[in-house]
């Protein structure tokens, strides 16, 4: 009887095993030194922002669950706060989730945010980024990209307060390699 237990225990590791790694594969993150997939989303303006716009630039790209909300609020004020820091070392932010272009515009209006979010209603990008929730929100993770199109940086799980501090710090870092 213990070995049939055991010998159970054992077939029930080896699937799931077997099915989160074919998971990672379907819908998982970009890894540091790949290509970024492509984005092509509107904005809180209504303008489309192309990841491709922004050639040249590090791209501080990050997936957030919802407008408005105690953690998002945080996240985006402390980017908005450091975003003059940004600038100076050629960095743009561009947050997206899963809400509408009215959604973000009021989000930015309510709390003064000058930099873009992006509407991905459609959560094709989200999915790329391997950053879509089962309940069909964003996951809280963030892609450094460099000025060359490629994946610099993954940051998964973040904590919002002290989240714009850790990627100045990364930038500064990368700067020195």
């Amino acid at each position: 009887m213990n070995l049939y237990l055991i010998a159970r225990i054992g077939m029930l590791c080896f699937v799931c095993v077997g099915m989160a790694l074919a998971a990672g594969e379907a819908g998982g993150i970009p890894q540091v030194g790949q290509k970024a997939p492509k984005v092509d989303l509107p904005s809180q303006d209504g303008s489309k922002i192309r990841l491709s716009d922004y050639q040249g630039k590090w791209v501080v790209l990050y997936f957030y669950p919802k407008d408005n909300t105690p953690g998002c609020t945080i996240e985006a004020h402390n980017f908005q706060r450091d975003l003059g820091k940004f600038q100076e070392k050629n960095a743009v932010i561009l947050g997206v989730s899963v809400d509408s272009t009215e959604s973000h515009q009021d989000f930015c209006t309510k709390q003064s945010l000058t930099f873009k979010l992006l509407a991905d209603t459609e959560k094709v990008v989200t999915t790329e980024y391997g950053s879509l929730r089962e309940n069909g929100m964003a996951l809280r993770n963030t892609f450094l990209i460099d000025p060359h199109g490629k994946i610099a940086k993954v940051w998964t799980g973040v904590k919002p307060q002290e989240h714009s501090e850790e990627i100045l710090a990364a930038l500064d870092e990368l700067e020195k390699k």
